[in-house]
């Protein structure tokens, strides 16, 4: 479904990291939204469940193989499973998404993935580090000058942030997607880092 953002968990992945991006979308300061304007989905290798790093399993809604053609956006949740084999299945889909102008969200090793494939090399980006996309990237690598060094950046459709940027990166797609008013967006992005919501003054 076109109203689908797809969450891709590689064996091994940071949990924390689609925490504040998926409960915006599913719902609101009080509750689950009855009519969100999106829709959650783990994409995964197989059908099996996937562990994150710190043990919680998920049981993904698609493999790699079923997963539809059609989504409003690909997110590439950070962990340790961006460095093995499988994460070359990836490829194609984060190729195809970008040549359909698919938004593509990447969090820490996500980000590096991307350098790594020189998915990088026309945007402006940041991640775990200049000196961690460079090992990652090598000669596929050739924007260094295209790195920002701030906790999340978004230049066209393609949104990147380091590792402990997850509520940076949760407002930058959530405007990119629209999914909320900015000011709404604004709001929920004070309330989880300052700690206070406006919407119930003291």
């Amino acid at each position: 479904m076109s109203n689908e953002i797809l969450y891709i968990l590689l064996p091994d992945y940071a949990a924390h990291e689609a925490v504040y991006l998926s409960e915006a979308v599913a719902s609101d300061e009080s509750a689950l939204k009855e009519n969100p304007k999106y829709v959650n989905k783990v994409v995964a290798p197989t059908h099996n469940p996937v562990k994150s790093i710190g043990g919680f399993r998920t049981l993904p809604d698609y493999s790699f193989d079923t997963m539809p053609g059609d989504y409003a956006a690909l997110v590439l949740i950070g962990g340790f499973g961006w460095s093995t084999p499988v994460a070359e299945k990836v490829v194609p889909i984060v190729r195809q998404a970008l040549d359909n102008g698919k938004i593509v969200g990447a969090i820490c090793n996500g980000a590096s993935f991307m350098a790594r494939h020189g998915f990088l090399n026309s945007v402006r980006h940041t991640g775990n580090g200049l000196g961690q996309l460079k090992l990652w990237g090598g000669d596929s690598y050739t924007n260094p000058e295209g790195y920002v060094a701030e906790q999340a950046v978004c230049d066209r459709n393609i949104v990147t942030a380091n590792g402990s940027a997850t509520l940076e990166f949760a407002r930058l797609l959530l405007l990119r997607l629209e999914n909320d008013t900015p000011e709404r967006i604004e709001m929920y992005y004070q309330f989880n880092k300052q700690g206070f919501c406006s919407l119930f003054p003291g």
